[in-house]
């Protein structure tokens, strides 16, 4: 009996090793369970039944503890945003894949852009996952790190989602990118506040109790394979308005030649297109406001008309050229003009609807040459 028992032991430490080895038996388990396997041996001596014996064996050992942490950005990347905007979103998903509740240390670095024209870059819990920061996320704080994230069982607790949320400054132009990084980094649950880091002992020697091993991949640059942390990255791209104008003259009439070949001379009818484009690409430009002050060689005769329209740009030379047409009289409306100015001979001034990208509106008026 003696060597059944040595030969059973034997067998038993085989499949030790053999359940050791294999992962698959420990996906899914809680860390910490024990997992028992009994085996028995039934034997007779000289085919006799009379002599049938049965010997027991079994076999306990501790799940270890696999920490496993992803981040996945779930905004549409980048994300517009335009100069000046404030509290403006990129969405994450923060997933503990860990087979135990952790503790989860959030952190953002600024990889790209330029760090003056962002700024208060703040974290957030999506308390109903819809990507969006709304006031009862405003009301709850912003925070640091997710306490108590269950462990991966597919309920869908080991998931939380987080919204990263920053500031722009009126300082940022149009195309400017601003790339931030979310780190999630596997903490001890269990005790108030943010846990210790979490180790691992992945090449030390296994033991009886519940041993770590981190397995995480790597989202970034900004952490490692591994290393009980993991992230992704979002961006912010800037669309603000790319505004341009361009001021042309052109000779209606003068004295002596009417419209025929017209001189500018005293008398001289001069029009003046003011040309505002926004450039193709860009944000809307609002609240476009003109201001022409005068020179003091001409007049405006009040009750001519000043005109709010579109225009085409010729920059074919060295000087660009503007070309005014359509639109109306909003003399006394949107438009106006005022006596007095830095010259003396008046300002003009014009409210101009908004200017969606690739599209220009224009001022237009006539004076006469002193």
């Amino acid at each position: 009996m003696r060597q059944s028992t040595r030969l059973l032991g034997a067998v038993s430490a085989g499949a030790f090793v053999a359940m050791s080895s294999t992962p698959a038996l420990a996906v899914g388990t809680t860390a910490g369970d024990t997992i028992t396997n009994s085996v028995s041996v039934s034997y007779q001596v000289g085919n006799d039944p009379n002599t049938t014996q049965t010997v027991t064996d079994s076999d306990t050992f501790t799940v270890d503890r696999v920490i496993d942490v992803n981040v996945n950005l779930t905004s549409a990347s980048p994300v517009s945003v335009s100069p000046g905007q404030v509290q403006a979103v990129l969405a994450f998903d923060v997933t503990n894949l860990s087979n135990d509740t952790v503790d989860l240390d959030l952190s953002t670095v600024l990889t790209g852009g330029t760090s003056a024209n962002i700024e208060n870059i703040t974290i957030y819990q999506d308390l109903n996952g819809d990507g969006v920061l709304q006031q009862a996320e405003i009301d709850a704080g912003a925070i640091t790190f997710l306490d108590e994230v269950a462990a991966d069982d597919g309920t869908g607790n080991e998931t939380l989602a987080v919204l990263v949320v920053a500031d722009i400054t009126t300082d940022a132009v149009n195309g400017d990118t601003f790339d931030i990084v979310l780190v999630a980094d596997a903490h001890e649950a269990g005790a108030a506040g943010l846990g210790v880091e979490i180790n691992a002992n992945n090449g030390d020697a296994n033991t009886a109790g519940v041993d770590t091993v981190l397995a995480d991949g790597s989202g970034t640059s900004e952490e490692a394979a591994a290393g009980g942390d993991h992230s992704d990255e979002g961006s912010f791209e800037v669309a603000g308005a790319v505004v341009s104008v361009v001021k042309s003259s052109r000779i209606v009439s003068d004295p002596v030649n009417g419209t025929t070949n017209p001189k500018a001379i005293p008398g001289a009818v001069i029009e003046y297109c003011i040309a505002v484009t926004n450039a193709s690409g860009a944000a809307p430009a609002t609240a476009v406001a003109v201001n022409d002050d005068l020179p003091g060689d001409v007049n405006f005769t009040v009750g001519s008309g000043i005109f709010l329209g579109t225009a085409t740009v010729d920059s074919s030379g060295t000087i660009p050229v503007a070309t005014c047409s359509g639109g109306t009289d909003e003399e006394g409306g949107d438009a106006t003009f005022t006596a007095g100015g830095a010259n003396g001979s008046g300002v003009i001034a014009g409210t101009l609807a908004d200017i969606p990208a690739a599209t220009t509106s224009s001022v237009y008026f006539e004076v006469t040459i002193r």
